[in-house]
Protein backbone atom coordinates (compact mmCIF):
# COMPACT_ATOMS: atom_id res chain seq x y z
CA UNK A 1 0.00 0.00 0.00
CA UNK A 2 1.34 3.78 -0.81
CA UNK A 3 0.90 6.23 1.53
CA UNK A 4 -0.23 9.70 0.22
CA UNK A 5 2.37 12.72 1.15
CA UNK A 6 2.07 16.61 1.06
CA UNK A 7 5.47 18.48 0.12
CA UNK A 8 5.49 22.48 0.28
CA UNK A 9 7.32 25.52 1.33
CA UNK A 10 6.31 28.08 3.80
CA UNK A 11 7.62 30.73 5.11
CA UNK A 12 7.56 30.91 8.48
CA UNK A 13 4.12 32.35 9.03
CA UNK A 14 2.85 29.83 7.50
CA UNK A 15 2.47 31.28 3.68
CA UNK A 16 3.16 29.03 0.65
CA UNK A 17 2.90 31.81 -1.81
CA UNK A 18 4.05 35.50 -1.16
CA UNK A 19 1.25 38.38 -1.63
CA UNK A 20 0.44 37.35 -5.66
CA UNK A 21 -0.03 34.39 -7.32
CA UNK A 22 3.02 32.17 -7.87
CA UNK A 23 5.45 34.74 -6.24
CA UNK A 24 7.57 32.00 -4.74
CA UNK A 25 10.90 34.61 -4.62
CA UNK A 26 11.31 34.49 -1.24
CA UNK A 27 11.97 30.22 -1.25
CA UNK A 28 15.46 29.40 -0.63
CA UNK A 29 16.78 27.08 -2.82
CA UNK A 30 20.60 26.06 -3.49
CA UNK A 31 22.50 22.76 -4.52
CA UNK A 32 21.94 21.10 -0.62
CA UNK A 33 17.61 21.63 -1.32
CA UNK A 34 18.00 20.33 -5.35
CA UNK A 35 19.85 17.60 -4.15
CA UNK A 36 16.91 16.85 -1.86
CA UNK A 37 14.60 17.51 -4.41
CA UNK A 38 15.38 15.11 -6.64
CA UNK A 39 15.96 12.44 -4.06
CA UNK A 40 12.60 12.97 -2.82
CA UNK A 41 10.89 13.49 -6.52
CA UNK A 42 13.14 9.97 -7.12
CA UNK A 43 10.54 8.02 -4.44
CA UNK A 44 7.27 9.42 -6.07
CA UNK A 45 4.81 7.42 -8.32
CA UNK A 46 2.67 9.83 -9.23
CA UNK A 47 2.11 13.51 -8.34
CA UNK A 48 -1.23 14.63 -7.41
CA UNK A 49 -2.51 18.56 -8.18
CA UNK A 50 -5.58 20.65 -7.76
CA UNK A 51 -5.93 22.74 -11.63
CA UNK A 52 -4.21 26.03 -10.22
CA UNK A 53 -0.72 24.10 -9.00
CA UNK A 54 -0.80 22.14 -12.71
CA UNK A 55 -1.09 25.03 -14.57
CA UNK A 56 1.65 26.50 -13.24
CA UNK A 57 3.74 23.44 -13.14
CA UNK A 58 2.88 22.19 -16.53
CA UNK A 59 3.63 25.75 -17.64
CA UNK A 60 7.32 25.64 -16.10
CA UNK A 61 8.66 22.65 -16.09
CA UNK A 62 7.47 21.58 -19.61
CA UNK A 63 9.59 24.88 -21.10
CA UNK A 64 12.65 25.43 -22.60
CA UNK A 65 13.67 27.67 -19.49
CA UNK A 66 13.28 24.60 -17.23
CA UNK A 67 14.96 22.17 -19.16
CA UNK A 68 17.66 24.58 -19.71
CA UNK A 69 17.94 25.67 -15.49
CA UNK A 70 17.16 22.81 -13.39
CA UNK A 71 17.53 19.62 -16.15
CA UNK A 72 17.23 16.58 -13.73
CA UNK A 73 14.50 18.27 -11.85
CA UNK A 74 12.41 18.86 -14.98
CA UNK A 75 13.27 15.62 -16.57
CA UNK A 76 11.39 13.57 -13.26
CA UNK A 77 8.60 16.18 -12.70
CA UNK A 78 7.47 16.01 -16.97
CA UNK A 79 8.91 11.67 -16.19
CA UNK A 80 6.22 11.12 -13.33
CA UNK A 81 3.04 10.10 -13.74
CA UNK A 82 0.87 12.91 -12.51
CA UNK A 83 -3.08 13.63 -11.76
CA UNK A 84 -4.60 16.80 -12.44
CA UNK A 85 -8.35 16.82 -9.80
CA UNK A 86 -10.03 19.36 -11.63
CA UNK A 87 -13.73 20.16 -12.43
CA UNK A 88 -13.19 22.83 -14.93
CA UNK A 89 -10.38 21.75 -17.14
CA UNK A 90 -11.21 19.94 -20.09
CA UNK A 91 -7.72 18.42 -20.98
CA UNK A 92 -4.70 17.79 -19.12
CA UNK A 93 -1.78 18.35 -22.14
CA UNK A 94 1.33 17.81 -19.75
CA UNK A 95 3.31 14.66 -20.50
CA UNK A 96 1.61 11.62 -18.28
CA UNK A 97 -1.09 13.46 -16.80
CA UNK A 98 -4.07 12.33 -16.25
CA UNK A 99 -7.69 14.41 -15.23
CA UNK A 100 -10.03 13.37 -12.73
CA UNK A 101 -13.29 15.47 -12.48
CA UNK A 102 -15.23 13.31 -10.04
CA UNK A 103 -15.11 10.47 -7.04
CA UNK A 104 -11.62 11.85 -6.07
CA UNK A 105 -11.87 10.22 -2.31
CA UNK A 106 -12.47 6.90 -4.25
CA UNK A 107 -9.91 7.33 -7.34
CA UNK A 108 -7.24 8.35 -4.65
CA UNK A 109 -8.03 5.41 -2.05
CA UNK A 110 -7.84 2.96 -5.71
CA UNK A 111 -4.15 4.82 -5.64
CA UNK A 112 -3.31 4.22 -2.14
CA UNK A 113 -4.27 0.65 -2.66
CA UNK A 114 -1.90 -0.17 -5.53
CA UNK A 115 2.04 -1.19 -4.98
CA UNK A 116 4.44 1.04 -6.26
CA UNK A 117 6.34 4.19 -4.91
CA UNK A 118 4.39 6.84 -3.20
CA UNK A 119 1.95 9.64 -3.85
CA UNK A 120 2.64 13.31 -3.31
CA UNK A 121 1.12 16.31 -3.57
CA UNK A 122 2.72 19.60 -4.62
CA UNK A 123 1.25 23.26 -3.45
CA UNK A 124 -2.17 22.65 -4.34
CA UNK A 125 -3.53 23.89 -0.87
CA UNK A 126 -7.40 23.84 -1.75
CA UNK A 127 -6.78 19.87 -2.67
CA UNK A 128 -4.83 19.51 -0.23
CA UNK A 129 -7.98 21.02 2.38
CA UNK A 130 -10.34 18.67 0.82
CA UNK A 131 -8.18 15.60 1.22
CA UNK A 132 -7.42 16.33 4.55
CA UNK A 133 -10.98 16.48 5.61
CA UNK A 134 -11.47 13.07 4.22
CA UNK A 135 -8.34 11.92 6.46
CA UNK A 136 -6.67 10.63 2.83
CA UNK A 137 -3.04 12.79 3.34
CA UNK A 138 -0.73 10.09 5.33
CA UNK A 139 1.91 12.70 5.53
CA UNK A 140 2.76 15.98 5.66
CA UNK A 141 6.41 17.85 4.86
CA UNK A 142 6.61 21.16 5.16
CA UNK A 143 9.99 22.59 4.46
CA UNK A 144 10.15 26.43 6.46
CA UNK A 145 12.10 28.65 4.87
CA UNK A 146 13.37 31.46 7.28
CA UNK A 147 11.82 34.77 6.20
CA UNK A 148 8.49 36.33 7.51
CA UNK A 149 6.51 36.92 4.86
CA UNK A 150 3.52 39.71 6.63
CA UNK A 151 0.99 38.74 3.84
CA UNK A 152 0.22 35.71 0.97
CA UNK A 153 -1.51 32.69 1.00
CA UNK A 154 -1.58 30.57 4.13
CA UNK A 155 -0.89 27.02 3.47
CA UNK A 156 -3.42 24.91 5.19
CA UNK A 157 -6.47 25.99 4.27
CA UNK A 158 -8.94 24.10 7.06
CA UNK A 159 -10.73 25.54 10.08
CA UNK A 160 -10.82 22.75 11.49
CA UNK A 161 -8.07 21.82 14.48
CA UNK A 162 -5.71 18.51 13.10
CA UNK A 163 -3.66 16.60 15.47
CA UNK A 164 -0.44 15.43 14.01
CA UNK A 165 2.88 13.85 15.22
CA UNK A 166 6.08 14.94 14.34
CA UNK A 167 7.97 11.75 13.10
CA UNK A 168 11.12 13.29 12.17
CA UNK A 169 13.45 16.78 11.13
CA UNK A 170 16.02 18.18 9.53
CA UNK A 171 18.12 21.15 8.86
CA UNK A 172 19.72 22.47 6.22
CA UNK A 173 22.97 24.65 5.71
CA UNK A 174 20.64 27.43 4.42
CA UNK A 175 18.49 27.53 7.36
CA UNK A 176 15.30 25.87 5.44
CA UNK A 177 13.99 23.35 8.05
CA UNK A 178 12.16 19.98 7.30
CA UNK A 179 9.40 19.21 9.53
CA UNK A 180 7.74 16.02 8.80
CA UNK A 181 4.51 15.21 10.06
CA UNK A 182 2.55 12.09 10.53
CA UNK A 183 -1.36 12.89 9.91
CA UNK A 184 -4.17 12.25 12.16
CA UNK A 185 -5.49 9.03 12.36
CA UNK A 186 -2.84 7.10 10.96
Amino acid sequence: MRKLFSFNMVSLDGFFEGASKWDLSWHSVDAEFNEFAIAQLNEIGALLFGRVTYEGMASYWSSPDAAKNDPVVAGLMNQIPKIVFSKTLDKAEWKNTQLVKDHVADEISKLKKQSGKDLAIFGSANLMSGLMRMDLIDEHRVMVNPVILGSGTPLFQTKDKINLKLLKTRSFNNGNILLTYQSNGK
